[in-house]
């Protein structure tokens, strides 16, 4: 008898961080704890954190809200796609910089160029229902693995 190869459900891990600087630092660490852990290939990873970063620095920075307000981020890995996103309370949408160059001594304006730029999809809409926004990137994870501590059962047949 032939078996199907088990499904697999969606990994997703949430975390939620107070808006403050050293925010952005740790949300970058949990990441690359929680890749890791999915198996996902160090370039994925380091990509993906770098897209993170700008991501929250931009919550952190641009967000203008009362205070006590916190930054959430959350991956899902899901059919060999990981998806970013990051939400804040604020309800104004990001914009990217008007084409063209930076300045070289600008300390600003980069950040989702570089996403859009890496990323195989990026966006940002409002959070529906609730307050703020959620904005997100998308990026092929690698080919698809069988589950860490599984084994692989859609070969049938001896080896």
């Amino acid at each position: 008898m032939h078996s199907e190869p088990p499904t697999r459900l969606p990994q997703d891990i949430e975390w939620r961080m107070p808006r403050r600087a050293r925010s952005v630092g740790r949300a970058r660490s949990l990441f690359r704890e929680q890749a890791a852990s999915w198996g996902l290939e160090k370039e994925v990873i380091e990509t993906a954190e770098l897209l993170l970063s700008e991501l929250m620095t931009n919550a952190y920075l641009h967000a203008r809200v009362p205070a006590g307000r916190e930054i959430w981020a959350r991956a899902v890995l899901s059919e060999g796609r990981l998806r970013v996103q990051v939400t804040d309370a604020s309800e104004v949408l990001p914009a990217p910089v008007s084409p063209g160059p930076a300045p070289v001594d600008a300390e600003s304006g980069r950040g989702l160029a570089l996403v859009a730029m890496l990323a195989d999809a990026w966006g940002a809409q409002r959070r529906e229902p609730g307050v703020g926004k959620v904005v997100w990137f998308e990026m092929k994870a690698g080919e698809e693995t069988p589950a860490q501590g599984r084994p692989d059962v859609s070969r049938s047949g001896p080896s």
